[in-house]
């Protein structure tokens, strides 16, 4: 479809508020055909190497305000983006990064003049003022801008139980997920997900009372429990309880780097402290672990699993596990072309977590996926556990034809604007509606 000739008229940046109450940035950008708006999400665990959010370090907000984002967007990118076509993203997102930003470190441009915060919320309202100049859906955009041609709704990876960074137990590993591969649609997989998600806090409140049933910061339930693998018991007691069992999968996202220690172990009771150092182990007995995990559960799929600078420990996982778990790199790659790039040539992993506030724009962001993709890797789309209620994601799941989401529990209304938006989305496809299901680690070809 011809996109109609529109212009940027005005660009407008304000802080607003994320789901954890802190401050983030809101983008406006106005074009002949209405205002379009988007919100940048911020995580609690980050990778070390992602690009820089910029926070104001002031007294205000215990230093966390975006003020100065804000000003960068309004005073630097604004002015250079006006009376240009938000079609061309990959020009407008390289003009913004290369050129207005410029700066760089050994991982590639790092946004540390403007941050990676202002960048992205440009980014995306640009591209949803390009799909409305194109009059297609925004995910329709994404797929013709990552010149994807099959659109695949994804299974959602619902994280129900909540540990590490995210929660006030002490479990050590911090998600734990559910994913319903033998659902026909993603209709049916939101069934399966809530089911299984009211089941699990039956069974939780059963077995450590009513409080355990508090949710976290993405909608999980935080039970006091400071064993991984009763985690893990408690996730098949729900499946089993709602009658899934062989259609819902697990899945996990340790954070490993959250509890890797300067003498190069891991410490499974880090969130004692100071503790005795009893329950430190290795790499190797880490990696030990999950395996003896995926022979007694339907584990699926481990994010995370080392450090982010452990590579030995990440490629023997892969090589021993990877053909039946995937291996999903997160602070290990962090949506960084550079990283993935480096990842795929050591084999250190076999999918990617997308997260777009890592990187900083919507083209690097395809870049990265395309080039997972073509290495044969999975690619799973991500939220932050600082979310709003911006649904970006979910057009962008599709638009790529990742396969996997995980935008956190079905509760909490800015994790369910995501899979709500892929409801719709699903719907307005009809017939052509393809849910990735069990292929969901290969679901379309390489783009």
């Amino acid at each position: 479809m011809s996109a109609k000739k529109t212009s940027i008229q005005s660009i407008k940046a304000r802080q607003i508020f994320d789901s954890r109450g802190n401050p983030t940035i809101e983008v406006d950008v106005v074009t002949e055909l209405g205002t379009f708006r988007a919100a940048v999400p911020s995580g609690a665990s980050t990778g070390i190497y992602e690009a820089l959010e910029l926070r104001d370090g002031e007294k205000e907000y215990m230093g966390k305000g975006v003020l100065k984002a804000v000003d960068n967007v309004n005073k630097i990118i604004a002015p250079a983006l006006l009376g240009l076509d938000p079609v061309e993203q990959k020009k407008l997102d390289d003009k913004m990064v290369q050129e207005l930003d410029g700066t760089q470190n050994e991982w590639g441009w790092c946004k540390k003049k403007l941050g990676a915060n202002a960048i992205l919320g440009v980014s995306l309202a640009l591209a949803r003022a390009g799909a409305a100049a194109k009059g297609v859906p925004l995910y329709r955009h994404i797929a013709d801008l990552a010149g994807n041609k099959e659109l695949i709704l994804p299974v959602p990876a619902f994280n129900v139980i909540n540990g590490g960074s995210h929660a006030g137990n002490k479990l050590a590993m911090q998600e734990f997920m559910i994913l319903p591969v033998g659902a026909a649609n993603f209709a049916e997989a939101m069934k399966m997900g809530s089911e299984v998600y009211h089941h699990l806090k039956a069974v939780i409140k059963k077995q450590y009372g009513i409080d355990a049933t508090n949710v976290g910061d993405e909608g999980g339930f935080a039970p006091s429990i400071s064993s991984n693998h009763e985690g893990l018991e408690l996730l098949q007691k729900a499946i089993a309880a709602a009658g899934y069992e062989g259609k819902v999968k697990i899945g996990m996202d340790v954070a490993a780097s959250e509890f890797y220690t300067q003498d190069g172990q891991y410490d499974l009771n880090f969130k004692v402290q100071p503790n005795d150092g009893s329950q430190k182990i290795s790499g190797d007995q880490l990696k030990d672990l999950y395996k003896s995990f995926a022979k007694e559960f339907p584990i699926i799929s481990i994010e995370d699993p080392f450090d982010q600078d452990h590579f030995d420990a990440y490629a023997k996982m892969t090589s021993e596990v990877g053909t039946d778990v995937q291996v999903v790199g997160d602070d290990l790659l962090v949506t960084n072309p550079k990283r993935v790039a480096k990842a795929i040539e050591l084999k250190l992993c076999n999918a990617l977590l997308l997260k777009v506030n890592q990187i900083g724009s919507l083209s690097e962001s395809i870049e990265a996926v395309s080039m997972a993709k073509r290495a044969g890797w999975g690619v799973m789309t991500s939220h932050r556990s600082g979310e709003t209620e911006d649904n970006f994601i979910a057009d962008l799941a599709v638009g790529l034809s990742t396969g996997q989401i995980k935008t956190g529990a079905p509760c909490r209304s800015e994790r369910l604007s995501k899979y709500n938006q892929l409801l719709r989305i699903e719907d307005e496809l009809g017939g052509n509606a393809k849910y990735a299901g069990l292929s969901f680690r290969f679901p379309s070809a390489a783009f």
